[in-house]
């Protein structure tokens, strides 16, 4: 089967996969647990799935894991283009927003029609953050840069100025939302890191 351009069905597929070989390339804010480098992104959306294989039963509603392991597979494929925004970094997030939207064209427009509209629809489920499921994989998103940098010493929260009061509001109310218990136990070792820094 061909698909638009003249490129065989695994033609398209095969190009989308090579694409994502270049989110290996694109550094984090994020350190390592053991602060020697900064993340990848590739290796942040894996290190993210299995966090929220292993933290499912802290959900604060029912979820479907295979989603929500598919939506964090893919969240992040768009900063080939778009780079990685810091929460904490200062950048514009609706300039953020378009850079990214333009990138999941490019990018999930390599795959065939189908691939492309099943994947893509997964992706804006995960960006738009309202169901049951995006609540959560959104949630855990933002649990694991924080326990990274919890194990790191802190790692870049000294370098981006990071407060308590902006970690409750950037991350806290995001993380409380899809999982409140789990916000809650990282809450205690927060406070006990910003007492002891």
């Amino acid at each position: 089967m061909t698909v638009p351009g003249g490129a065989t069905r695994l033609d398209a597929q095969l190009a989308f996969l090579a694409e994502a070989d270049r989110l290996k390339s694109v550094l984090r804010a994020t350190t390592l647990h053991d602060a020697s480098r900064r993340e990848n992104s590739a290796e942040h959306s894996w290190h993210v799935m299995l966090h929220a294989l292993v933290l499912a039963e802290h959900a604060a509603r029912p979820v479907d894991i295979s989603r929500v392991l598919t939506m964090l597979l893919l969240h992040d494929l768009v900063e080939i283009d778009a780079g990685d925004a810091p929460i904490h970094g200062d950048h514009d997030p609706a300039e953020q927003e378009a850079k990214e939207q333009a990138a999941a064209d490019r990018i999930f427009g390599l795959l065939p029609v189908d691939q492309r509209a099943a994947l893509r629809a997964i992706w804006e489920e995960f960006e738009a953050a309202e169901s049951d499921d995006a609540v959560f994989a959104k949630s855990i998103d933002r649990v694991q840069p924080v326990l990274s940098n919890l194990e790191a010493g802190g790692g870049t929260w000294p370098e981006y100025n990071v407060t308590p009061e902006q970690l409750e509001s950037r991350v806290g109310t995001k993380v409380a939302r899809g999982a409140p218990a789990l916000w809650a136990g990282l809450k205690s070792r927060i406070d006990a890191w910003f007492a002891a820094n």
